[in-house]
This record gives structure tokens, C-alpha cells and sequence, in this order.
């Protein structure tokens, strides 16, 4: 029964999200919410690690939650779960639909779509930086000092790579970048100040 859930649930996620992992960020939340497979907090941290591990980011949540409810074989239930609708409607689009895109309807059709899938990545980019700074909800705000100086640190860094060096910073640098400024910062203030990471 949860193979038939987790199938079912991710397919549901696959179909009815446009815009790639960012724009199914609280799609999937929701979904995983609801069933209980992981907490707010959980959720959020998975996250992070979805960005630093190879491979798209709905697909990461989908192998992990499905790993957690079901072993290997939920995983890969969950994980065909949310690629099968992408896989289908690109092997139509490639045999049979090509022809359609300049169609009238179709292109409405995509610039209704393209508002909503900028609020979707937006709204998840918004909530995982207030989720990092401490924000838990409207009456609950600890300020995660470690967060806001990494952010600051790899914002100033991003600043002068573009526009001291006129070229963008290989992301994979940057990610392992990020790693080792938040190990250091993090690091820095537990043994070195005494203070809370929080």
C-alpha cells in the first residue's frame, strides 16, 4: 500500500508541476507534510542537502522519502514516480507535439503558466532564506547569526566575482565554497567565541 502511495503521490507531484524542482519545492512540502514522512524542519534541512548532492532536486526528496517509507524498493517507486509524467510528455512533445508549440493556444497556454512557476521558485527561495535566518512562524523568530554570516560573506564574494572578474562563479566552487565557510563560521563561533550557532 505505501509503494502504491508514494507512486501515486510523486506522479501527482510530476504532473502537476511546471518549472522544474524549484517550482516543486512546495508541492512537495505539502505532500510530505501531510503524509507525515518528514517534519517541517527535516524538510527544510533536506533541502540544503539536496543542493549540495548531484542530480535534480524534486528527484533527491523523491529517493529519500521513498528510501525512508519503504526501503530501496520505495525509493524506487517514488523516484519513477516523479520522473515518469516528465518522461512521458517530453517523448511526446519530441514524436508528435513539436508542431503544436507555435500554436496560438499552446503559447497562452505557456504565458499563463510562466507567472506561476516564477511565484513557485520565489515563494521557495523566500521560505528557505527565512527558514535558515530562524524563522519558524509568525510568532516564533531566532535569529540564526551563523546563517546571516555565511549569507553575507558568500553574497559579498558573488558581488566581487561578477563584477570585479566579469564572470560568473562555477557553481560547483561555489557550493564547496559555501561548505567551507559555513564549517569555518560555524566552527569559529562554537570554539572560538563561545556563542551559539543558532
Amino acid at each position: 500500500m505505501v509503494y502504491l502511495l508514494l507512486l501515486l503521490e510523486f506522479m501527482k507531484i510530476g504532473v502537476f508541476t511546471f518549472g522544474g524542482g524549484y517550482a516543486m519545492i512546495p508541492i512537495v512540502k505539502e505532500t510530505v507534510l501531510t503524509h507525515n514522512w518528514m517534519s517541517e524542519s527535516e524538510f527544510y534541512d533536506f533541502i540544503g542537502v539536496c543542493e549540495s548532492t548531484p542530480g535534480p532536486i524534486a528527484v533527491n526528496i523523491a529517493t529519500y522519502v521513498g528510501s525512508t517509507q519503504g526501503g530501496i524498493l520505495g525509493s524506487i517507486v517514488a523516484t519513477i514516480g516523479i520522473i515518469l509524467p516528465s518522461f512521458i510528455i517530453i517523448l511526446l512533445i519530441a514524436s508528435i507535439l513539436k508542431h503544436f508549440l507555435k500554436n496560438k493556444y499552446v503559447q497562452g497556454f505557456l504565458s499563463g503558466i510562466k507567472p506561476v512557476v516564477l511565484g513557485l521558485i520565489l515563494s521557495a527561495g523566500i521560505t528557505l532564506f527565512l527558514k535558515n535566518i530562524g524563522y519558524e512562524n509568525s510568532s516564533t523568530f531566532h535569529i540564526s547569526y551563523a546563517s546571516l554570516i555565511c549569507f553575507g560573506i558568500l553574497l559579498l564574494i558573488m558581488i566581487i566575482w561578477r563584477y570585479g572578474f566579469k564572470k560568473k562563479m562555477n557553481t560547483v566552487v561555489f557550493i564547496l565554497l559555501s561548505a567551507a565557510i559555513g564549517i569555518g563560521v560555524c566552527a569559529l563561533m562554537k570554539y572560538g567565541f563561545g556563542l551559539s550557532i543558532q
